[in-house]
């Protein structure tokens, strides 16, 4: 069987850099850090303080007050992003068979602030069970595509992927699938995120994954520098309209870029800590390069998992020189994590969206806050460190890895 080519046609992206694309690629180039103290809640109880939250977002800017009610943030995000990657895509929402449009999204968490929420209301009450009706329908990660198929009519294939941090990454590389496997001619595909609240914060600190630098936020998310010390987290959404290209051709759609394939694999070590020598994180690039019926050399750029922890940046790293030898000198790497946080469920998203305007705009955005190299990182890598590179950007990849060993990567192709 042939399996069909797919493009990208539409992106959205809500970030903390930035509330659409145009505003974040232009803080992943100039190299805006998202971080800062919270604002959401009181944290001076934390141990970490601070994280990467949307900056100047009013959901009543985008949906009306009622209907933003009955959702949990998670998935406002994820209709704001959606909008903007169909409107974006320009598909004629009167002509497209609905039938074959379909949405498949990405969370790792879900509506974890609603339950946060429900569950300290009972507890502040007189033990009679007093729960909001919209309890359930706003915590099931899987609402988020019902949400968005409902405003658009998309009856095509609708499910959530939930694969920890590797969620958004997972919906993508099945988007593609259903397309090129011909189920649909376009999916609308992407993930989101909403755990910067006190649950969120306790739950990740507890694990000691987060950084506790707040007497500098800003330089907290420093992936492969010497000082690292954990994550930031992040919060937003990430959208890609995925398009048969026969499809895409027909109606003259402006094309992003080619989506070249998917891989996956597990680590099959340890539920949140890398196989020391990133033996998942090879096995994954190696089939998503096989995926895409292209050699390591083909390669020109990764934005790499890069959370800015201890053992998962070295773990990578090593991975990377396994699976491109000599040609891994040759690479421009780069963590947009340094600047926009973790967003969990939707770093794979929203890091595919930074691959993809890497290709169309010939620039490989930095990892921002390096200070010193590690003795144990390969410093002749080319990390991208501080600025961006101009470069010819032909073939990109993106990893994605998530607690219990998950691995997803995605290949992107530039389009000609």
């Amino acid at each position: 069987m042939e399996l069909k080519r797919v493009v990208v046609t539409g992106l959205g992206a809500l970030t903390p850099i930035g509330n659409n694309i145009e505003e974040y690629w232009n803080g992943l180039i100039n190299g805006v850090s998202g971080a800062a103290p919270i604002t959401r809640f009181d944290a001076s109880k934390f141990k970490t303080r601070f994280a990467c939250e949307l900056k100047n977002f009013e959901v009543t800017d985008f949906i009306n007050r009622k209907d933003a009610r009955k959702m949990d943030r998670f998935t406002q995000y994820a209709m704001v992003a959606a909008d903007e990657a169909v409107l974006n895509s320009k598909l004629d929402l009167e002509k497209v068979d609905k039938d074959r449009v379909g949405v498949i999204w990405g969370a790792g968490v879900g509506g974890l602030e609603t339950f946060q929420n429900e569950v300290l209301n009972f507890a502040k009450g007189d033990g009679t069970p007093k729960f909001n009706p919209f309890f359930i329908p706003k915590m099931i990660p899987d609402i988020a595509p019902g949400y968005i198929s409902i405003k658009y009519g998309f009856r095509g294939p609708n499910f959530t992927t939930v694969s920890a941090c590797a969620s958004s990454a997972n919906a993508i590389i099945d988007a593609l699938n259903y397309i090129r496997l011909g189920y649909a001619d376009v999916m609308v595909t992407g993930g989101s995120e909403a755990a910067v609240i006190e649950s969120g914060m306790a739950g990740f600190n507890a694990m000691h994954a987060l950084s506790t630098r707040n007497d500098d936020p800003k330089t907290a998310s420093r992936p492969f520098d010497k000082g690292r010390e954990g994550f930031v987290l992040g919060e937003g959404a990430g959208a890609l309209i995925l398009e048969e290209y026969e499809h895409a051709m027909a109606r003259g759609a402006k094309i992003y870029a080619e989506v070249g394939g998917g891989g996956l694999s597990a680590d099959a070590h340890h539920i949140t800590a890398p196989h020391p020598e990133g033996l998942g994180a090879k096995l994954v690039m190696l089939n998503c390069i096989r995926d895409a019926g292209l050699k390591p050399e083909d390669v020109d750029a990764i934005n790499m998992h890069g959370t800015s922890t201890p053992l998962g940046d070295i773990a990578e790293s090593k991975a990377i020189k396994a699976v491109f030898g000599d040609h891994a000198y040759k690479i421009n790497i780069n963590s947009t994590k340094s600047m926009t946080g973790h967003l969990l469920g939707a770093a794979g998203a929203i890091e595919a969206i930074a691959s993809i305007l890497a290709i169309n705009n010939g620039i490989v955005p930095p990892t921002i806050n390096h200070f010193e190299d590690d003795d144990d990182i390969d410093s002749k890598l080319n990390f991208t460190f501080n600025k961006p590179q101009k470069r010819d950007i032909k073939v990109a990849m993106s990893n994605t890895f998530g607690f219990g060993g998950h691995n997803a990567c995605v290949l992107f192709k530039k389009f000609d």
